[in-house]
């Protein structure tokens, strides 16, 4: 049961853990802007729990994440990977994971996000940029 790519919800669920969900990279700095995305979360929003997964070369893995925010009680995961482009890994590997989340977690309601490339607003925001 593949869940459909969602855009952004409209209002988010309050109460949803939000995984950001990036590739890897066996280079250490390479997750630094992951990582400010989220501590820039939790600044906006404290009480919404916000993690970072990776598909490979950095930890934790997304099976992990989610299993570690079901411990803490979250009922509600919605997964937002943190691609420009809709390659193989969001189209095909990342609903794949997720399907298998549902099925390990069948109480609980996941939300796969679109790619953070195709949200309206970060291209026009990209557009912007390049253009100062």
């Amino acid at each position: 049961m593949t869940l459909p790519l969602q855009p952004h919800p409209r209002p988010p669920d309050p109460a949803a853990a939000v995984v950001l969900f990036a590739h890897g990279s066996r280079d250490p700095l390479w997750r630094a802007p992951i990582d400010a995305v989220a501590a820039r979360m939790a600044q906006i929003d404290p009480q919404r729990p916000v993690r970072c997964a990776f598909l490979e070369l950095c930890s934790p893995d997304l099976p992990t994440c989610v299993d570690q925010l079901v411990d803490e009680g979250r009922q509600s995961i919605q997964v937002l990977p943190l691609f420009l482009g809709v390659g193989r890994h969001a189209r095909e590997d990342l609903p794949r994971i997720v399907d298998a989340l549902i099925q390990r977690h069948p109480g609980v309601r996941f939300t796969l996000r679109r790619a953070m490339g195709e949200e309206p607003a970060l291209i026009d925001l990209m557009a912007r940029l390049a253009l100062d």
